[in-house]
């Protein structure tokens, strides 16, 4: 990194040390109150820090343990200034003090010429520090339930699935680490669904709730709005947003081909996509009819947490069921068996039979096939989509809705008619 060339290297890299560290002072500098003599810090303090940083690494040659003590006496500096201020003020915040501990690492950085890391550190400790209301704020709205979940998210990504072997196992090839990532991955868009339900707290009404709804799944979404629909008395609102939850759900399918089988998402990528904008499409311009009834519908409905690991354990199952049953219905059934297996399992979600599909093409299971079975799968699963919500709503409201999810399900068959 030289863009100065008439310094040699090390006076650029003096230059960018004090640039970086003088930015955090700038931050710090601006949110002390003018008045304020006990607190440490500002525009000269921080670019010392980081000329202190960056000198001991010069001076220990690169050695860990000398910049470790140089570390540490910038610490107990940083210490006495702390207590100082507690002492005056009675009540004090630490964060100035860890960010000149973080601005020494900065000049440490730079010397050792890792320019990308000591930038990126630079950056988010100004960001960190400039947002701090901001994050104060979406930090009183998370409850203990959500960090929870948070931690469930983390066992299954980030303790169980290394913990798993990455070989297939028995006449049916079945691969735990494989079956674990397809959980993993089912369980990430479900939970960012639910986040981002939790965050928005209602707001955005009953599409916002059908389009989050819909990335999580869009069966529990149109039993859910069904048994809304009596309380809002707006047929067109409630059917629209079912609508949109279905469009929502070929999105989702799309995602998760894309992880598993780049195959199958050539072969079915483009029709899921314009099945996803028919059925968002629709469903808005039908949200937007005016109903009889004007009372305005704000509220969503709440979010349930989709990381349980009695669900995780569920879903890993019922992928593993899929797998030998498609196995099975191949071997003995033929093509017809496979198809018939989709048609049944639109009765229920459908994503352990698609990633079943995933898992289990090109071999033994034909490319065209697991395609056909696909489509057939989540048009079945938007046929009885529409009897739910025909069941569990206000007549009116229940037969838009059929009428609506079985038009995307005749839709959802029209690419069979390229792949036959």
């Amino acid at each position: 990194m030289q863009p100065l060339n008439w310094l040699p290297p090390e006076g650029t890299q003096v230059l960018f040390v004090l640039f970086l560290s003088f930015l955090i002072g700038l931050e710090r500098e601006e949110r002390r109150a003018p008045d304020d003599r006990s607190s440490f810090g500002g525009v000269r303090a921080f670019p010392l820090i980081g000329m202190i940083g960056y000198g001991v690494g010069v001076l220990a040659g690169g050695d860990l343990m000398l910049q470790a003590v140089g570390f540490a006496i910038i610490a107990g500096f940083l210490l006495m200034a702390y207590w100082h201020k507690l002492s005056t003020s009675g009540y004090a915040g630490v964060t100035t003090e860890m960010s000149g501990l973080a601005t020494y690492l900065v000049g440490a950085l730079v010397y050792r010429k890792t320019f990308w890391i000591a930038t990126t550190l630079t950056v988010a400790i100004i960001l960190l520090l400039e947002l701090r209301d901001r994050l104060e704020r979406v930090a009183r709205r998370i409850e203990a339930t959500d960090l929870l979940t948070l931690a469930k998210f983390l066992v299954l990504a980030a303790v169980v699935l290394p913990l798993l072997p990455d070989v297939a196992y028995g006449p049916f090839a079945i691969n735990p680490f494989r079956i674990w990532l397809v959980v993993v991955a089912v369980s990430a868009v479900s939970y960012g669904s639910y986040l981002l339900q939790r965050l928005t707290r209602g707001r955005g009404g009953i599409v916002l709730a059908a389009v989050l709804g819909g990335a999580y799944s869009s069966t529990v979404t149109t039993v859910v709005i069904a048994r809304r629909a009596a309380a809002d008395a707006r047929p067109h609102l409630s059917s629209g947003a079912t609508l949109m939850a279905s469009g929502i759900m070929y999105l989702r399918l799309a995602a998760l081909l894309a992880l598993f089988n780049r195959a199958l998402m050539l072969r079915l990528g483009p029709a899921f996509l314009v099945l996803a904008a028919l059925g968002i499409g629709a469903g808005w311009i039908w949200t937007r009819r005016p109903d009889r009834e004007t009372t305005a519908t704000t509220a969503g409905f709440a979010a349930k947490n989709p990381l349980e690991i009695s669900t995780a354990l569920l879903f890993a199952a019922l992928f593993v069921a899929m797998l030998v049953a498609t196995h099975l219905a191949i071997r003995y059934l033929g093509d017809v068996g496979v198809y018939s297996l989709a048609g049944i399992m639109g009765v229920t979600d459908v994503d352990p039979f698609i990633l079943g599909m995933t898992q289990s093409s090109p071999a033994p299971t034909p490319l065209g096939v697991a395609a056909t079975a696909i489509l057939l799968a989540a048009a079945s699963n938007n046929v009885i989509k529409g009897i739910y919500a025909y069941a569990w709503s206000p007549r009116r409201a229940g037969l838009e809705s059929l009428i609506l999810l079985l038009g995307l399900g005749v839709a959802g068959c029209v690419p069979l008619l390229l792949l036959l």
